[in-house]
């Protein structure tokens, strides 16, 4: 009876995502991070958008439930050139997890994960990753001007945020997983490609992703001439 539960919450979860494209996500992704970084005070800290290697964003993670909760959305993950100058090409990402308890209704809430090292890098490439068990992840710090050397900052690969109902919060995401999204990347490219093929490659960015990108790179420190790439 409870996978017969999990099975119809998970397709009141991903129904409502079937529809919405890929440049249409993007154009999401760009305005969820572009209106939480308008708010310095509620902001991701600059030191440490400056030092992640990639960024993942899910605008609106649905949770359905009825009895059983599920947690499913899909977005973008993008990772810093390999010369080190600029953001490179986006790949797509779904996002799962999983919760159990008397619950009815439903929620939309905005993700974003910043991966701090090359080995985090490495693990949005494989297939599945699970957070906190292949990757440790941890609540991340708030506000533009944080200063975000705190023990979680800096040994946690994965720093990650919510937010929901206008509140933007570090939140756990141990026990979600990651995977790549090759349907998605084939809307965006052409052709099915591994998220290793794009984050590590030298793919060159969809337009739709030229606004995402140039918010990043506002952000981020990336200078005027590295600006000048996604133009």
């Amino acid at each position: 009876m409870r996978g017969l539960m999990l099975a119809a919450s998970f397709v009141m979860a991903t129904s409502v995502l079937v529809a919405e494209t890929e440049p249409e996500r993007l154009a999401n992704a760009a305005r969820v991070f572009s209106e939480i970084e308008r708010t310095p005070d509620k902001g991701i800290p600059q030191d440490l958008l400056s030092k992640a290697q990639c960024i993942v964003i899910v605008p609106g993670m649905k949770k359905a439930a009825f009895v059983v909760g599920v947690d499913y959305g899909r977005g973008v993950a993008v990772c810093r050139k390999q010369d080190g100058m600029g953001w490179g090409a986006p790949a797509a990402v779904r996002m799962e997890g999983g919760s159990f308890g008397f619950q009815i209704g439903g929620s939309d809430t905005d993700l974003i994960l910043l991966v701090m090292n090359r080995h985090g890098m490495t693990r949005l490439t494989e297939d599945k990753v699970q957070l906190g068990a292949d990757a440790s992840v941890a609540a991340g710090p708030v506000g533009r001007t944080t200063t975000a050397e705190t023990d979680a900052s800096m040994t946690a690969e994965i720093l990650s945020w919510s937010r929901a109902k206008g509140l933007f919060a570090g939140i756990s995401l141990s026990g979600a997983t990651l995977r790549p999204d090759a349907d998605r990347n084939k809307e965006l490219y052409g052709t099915k490609l591994s998220n290793k093929d794009v984050l590590m490659g030298s793919m060159q960015a969809p337009d739709a992703a030229r606004p995402l990108l140039r918010e990043l790179d506002r952000y981020s420190g990336v200078s005027s001439a590295d600006r000048a790439d996604h133009r």
